[in-house]
């Protein structure tokens, strides 16, 4: 863990991003979570994901039950019996079309952050009520995002 003043980079300089989708995009054996710059000029991020962090995507953004919790479900369950909760997702950097994230968390110990594959973040996020914000550098939407 790492504390939130040694980030990537300055908190402030992250844009936030509104979650749109995840979907199959045939001929793609894996989902594709969609996630579009809140301000103009509304870029759209395309993130591909594996088949299990999809629908745990999905499932969190539906507010679809299940009868055991998921895996996400179970972080979420842990980090709020310990007084920690999910303060953003930054997506920090997108190399050889890899995007790398961290997760930020807030708890009795401080506020620190951690690396973290950007689909586990979307699916922590997405699992807080209300959700928390997901956000990313803007050389990360300079470099991945796409004209709405």
């Amino acid at each position: 863990m790492t504390d939130d003043l040694e980030a990537t980079e300055n908190p402030r300089l992250f844009l936030p991003l509104s979650f749109v989708d995840v979907r199959m995009h045939l001929p793609s054996q894996y989902p594709v979570v969609t996630l579009q710059e809140f301000d103009a000029p509304h870029r759209i991020i395309s993130i591909p994901v594996g088949l299990a962090e999809g629908t745990a995507i999905a499932y969190a953004a539906e507010l679809i039950e299940t009868p055991r919790p998921l895996t996400h479900e179970l972080m979420i369950d842990i980090l709020e019996a310990f007084g920690v909760e999910v303060v953003t997702l930054r997506i920090v950097d997108f190399v050889s079309g890899n995007f790398r994230g961290e997760i930020v968390l807030s708890g009795p110990e401080g506020q620190k952050s951690l690396p973290c594959r950007v689909s586990d973040g979307i699916a922590l996020c997405l699992r807080q009520r209300p959700p928390v914000p997901i956000t990313a550098s803007p050389s990360v939407i300079d470099q991945a995002g796409e004209p709405a």
